[in-house]
């Protein structure tokens, strides 16, 4: 049994829809996962915009609540987390995922990065058959 699914192969944001709410908190008082209240409102930020909004569980970025990957074919991809589960988080996302699907390799320079990203990068992966030059 395959653990894959099939997924849209261009500009996504993939969302844990499992994470916590917060450091402190596993879910909202009524039951809601921070991993699945973000991805709500990245669905609803990411209209109209062509960066997909795919949802899994678990990234295993447990320590760093409502993380996300973006990435996209042949460019850099980059984990995020520490975010809170609302629209402005999800907005401050969505127009670096735009950014980052209209650059050439995946990188965005920090003067085009919104400031709800900024502090939030946890990691960058090179994409496959490549690295990152000196």
């Amino acid at each position: 049994m395959s653990v894959l699914r099939e997924a849209e192969d261009g500009p996504a944001v993939v969302v844990c829809n499992t994470c916590r709410v917060s450091a402190e908190a596993r879910e909202t008082p009524d039951g809601a996962r921070g991993g699945a209240l973000l991805a709500a409102a990245l669905r609803e930020a990411a209209a109209g915009t062509g960066v997909a909004v795919q949802e899994m569980p678990c990234l295993f970025n447990c320590g760093q609540h409502c993380s996300i990957h973006l990435r996209a074919p042949g460019k850099i991809g980059y984990v995020l987390g520490r975010f809170e589960p609302t629209a402005e988080a999800a907005r401050a996302i969505i127009d670096y995922a735009v950014a980052y699907a209209a650059s050439d390799e995946g990188v965005v320079p920090y003067r085009q990065w919104p400031e709800g990203v900024k502090g939030h990068f946890i990691v960058r992966v090179p994409p496959a058959g490549k690295l990152v030059a000196d």
